[in-house]
């Protein structure tokens, strides 16, 4: 945040400033992109991308195509406020867990009776008092706790404790930084002397929060500039602290306030007005259900209702003696006493129309007679 690591970006290679040139013009596009789809959906504009990209803190929107030294100070500071609000968030999210464990925990008791209620709260006692009786927990970053650490974890004499030796030791990846990680992986001796996943009175979600709590002091406490980094001249000064040598103790979850009543039945509040909405959703949804059903049953009479009318009208032309009909309508048969219409009888003039009613034809002449 100093401004200090951005100016040696002028020392880096060719190669690698030109890899950065490329990558800033790809958050450039990948940003415009997203600002356009967004404004896309609002409205069918014109966009001013110089303008909207001024709400992105992480890079120079002024340059889009080179990557600088002012960008590198830009993405610390934002990567830094990431962190901080991602650690507040955790705290948050914990608090939460917890109101909910003794929430969950009190709505069990009220469906129990007298007696079994009185032997869970006793059982809740006793695991309560078994997670607390624990061995000292050294004071995170204190001379104690990091000696432990030297003579536990790297088998090094306890007396030959060397604070510059530590940090060589401890700085895995050996950038000249105890990063973050490098730091909570220093707590875990203490942590396993609280916390052990095969007791069901020990909590793994408490005890990654309590390595949360440990890494946030020695960063407040070391971390001078604040860059969540600590460099060596930071970690050997600490060594010099009353505080790293006379350290007070330290209060881990369980001895410790958590939340108060009034935020438990605030938090309950919230929950209970969740499952208001919740069960009116499902009641909505339960009613939707039963009209669609109301009306696919009201359907399917219908359909039943229309299918009896075809069966009957189908029942009834076989009955009257309807003859079936061909491919093209014709009749497949004639009804006795009935003629075609190709075999009626010609007309007296030789013509092909047929006599009319009531005239008698005359039978044809003989060819074998003789006429007078």
């Amino acid at each position: 945040q100093s401004g200090k690591l951005s100016r040696e970006l002028d020392l880096v290679s060719h190669h690698v400033r030109t890899r950065l040139d490329e990558l800033k013009r790809q958050e450039v596009a990948r940003l415009r992109m997203l600002i356009k789809a967004k404004m896309d959906s609002v409205q069918d504009t014109g966009i001013d991308h110089q303008a909207l990209l001024k709400q992105f803190e992480h890079l120079n929107h002024q340059n889009p195509d080179t990557f600088e030294p002012k960008d590198l100070d830009m993405l610390i500071k934002a990567a830094t406020s990431d962190l901080e609000n991602y650690d507040k968030t955790r705290h948050e999210e914990f608090k939460k867990y917890e109101m909910m464990k003794e929430h969950e925990r009190r709505e069990y008791l009220k469906t129990l009776d007298e007696e079994k209620r009185q032997r869970e709260e006793s059982k809740f006692e006793e695991m309560k008092k078994k997670h607390g009786d624990h061995p000292k927990v050294h004071h995170p970053g204190s001379k104690d706790q990091l000696k432990e650490v030297w003579e536990e974890a790297d088998g090094l004499d306890p007396n030959e404790f060397d604070p510059k030796t530590f940090f060589k030791l401890h700085d895995v990846n050996n950038d000249g930084f105890l990063d973050e990680q490098e730091l909570e992986a220093l707590f875990t001796k203490e942590l396993e002397k609280v916390y052990d996943p095969k007791n069901e009175e020990d909590d793994m979600v408490e005890m990654e929060e309590e390595r949360l709590r440990m890494r946030e002091h020695v960063m407040n406490e070391v971390d001078i500039n604040k860059d969540r980094l600590v460099t060596l001249e930071e970690f050997l000064r600490a060594t010099e602290k009353k505080e790293f040598l006379e350290p007070d103790s330290w209060e881990t979850l369980d001895q410790q306030q958590l939340f108060t009543e009034d935020e438990l039945k605030e938090f309950e509040s919230h929950i209970s007005q969740q499952e208001d909405e919740l069960r009116k959703k499902a009641e909505d949804l339960q009613k939707q259900k039963e009209e669609l059903q109301r009306q696919h049953d009201q359907l399917q009479a219908q359909k039943q209702e229309l299918q009896q009318v075809v069966k009957q009208m189908e029942q009834k032309k076989l009955q009257q003696g309807n003859p079936p009909a061909g491919p093209a309508g014709e009749l497949k048969f004639q009804p006795p006493g009935e003629h075609k219409v190709g075999d009626a009888p010609k007309h007296p003039a030789g013509g092909d129309q047929p006599l009319p009613p009531g005239h008698v034809q005359e039978p044809a002449a003989r060819t074998d007679q003789v006429h007078p």
